[in-house]
């Protein structure tokens, strides 16, 4: 399997992990955001959406979504389970999952879209330019400082975000907050229970990959 890879993105990086905890190895070929690769017909051929990551099969299938490479790979090597192995386990870790993405994977990048120079006309990802709107890197930093909240009381007691095992909530709460850094927004000792979860996780062997 071909994974197209940004070692500095947040996206990539869940499929990274979840690809470390399966075990499984692929050919990893970097695409740099930083110099506009995503934005290049050699790219763009591949994934005309211009964003990653994105999976190619060995029966030469494209997949470019994270939810969509996790399915495959879940399908293709069911233990260890990160997507549940019950209904209920299912339905809770894909709730907490999309919480993650749209409560603190939007709500970081409408910050560093929108408040960061560097990113003028990119405002959001893709083929296309978008100016920013600095009124919602505003609102970004608010609604993270929200979702760190409840994330961390939410944690109260428990060892994982969904179930009682490691899941792919996990892996995309992981991933997203630790990517705050990126709008100065970090996990302090005013979230103790998040704190202590994102050192737990952050111990694992695929945080590293």
């Amino acid at each position: 399997m071909i994974f197209y890879d940004c070692s500095t993105a947040p996206s990539p990086r869940r499929a990274r992990m979840f690809l470390a905890e399966k075990g499984i190895e692929v050919d990893l070929r970097e695409v740099s955001i930083l110099e506009g690769e995503q934005l290049k017909p050699e790219f763009l051929s591949v994934n005309p959406d211009a964003t990653v990551p994105v999976l190619v099969t060995d029966d030469g299938e494209i997949l470019t979504e994270n939810l969509g490479i996790a399915a495959y790979l879940e399908a293709l090597k069911p233990e260890p389970a990160l997507i549940g192995t019950t209904p209920i386990e299912s339905g809770e870790i894909m709730s907490w999952n999309a919480k993650a993405e749209q409560q603190c994977g939007m709500a970081m990048a409408e910050a560093l879209r929108n408040g960061n120079p560097f990113m003028k006309n990119r405002a959001i990802p893709g083929p296309n330019n978008f100016d920013q709107i600095p009124e919602l890197a505003e609102r970004g930093l608010r609604r993270l400082g929200l979702f760190f909240d409840k994330l961390d009381k939410h944690l109260e007691g428990r060892d994982f975000v969904a179930t009682n095992q490691f899941t792919m909530a996990d892996i995309t709460c992981f991933v997203f907050v630790d990517c705050c850094r990126v709008v100065k927004v970090r996990v302090t000792d005013g979230h103790p229970n998040l704190k202590r979860w994102y050192n737990s996780i952050g111990a694992r062997d695929s945080a590293k990959a």
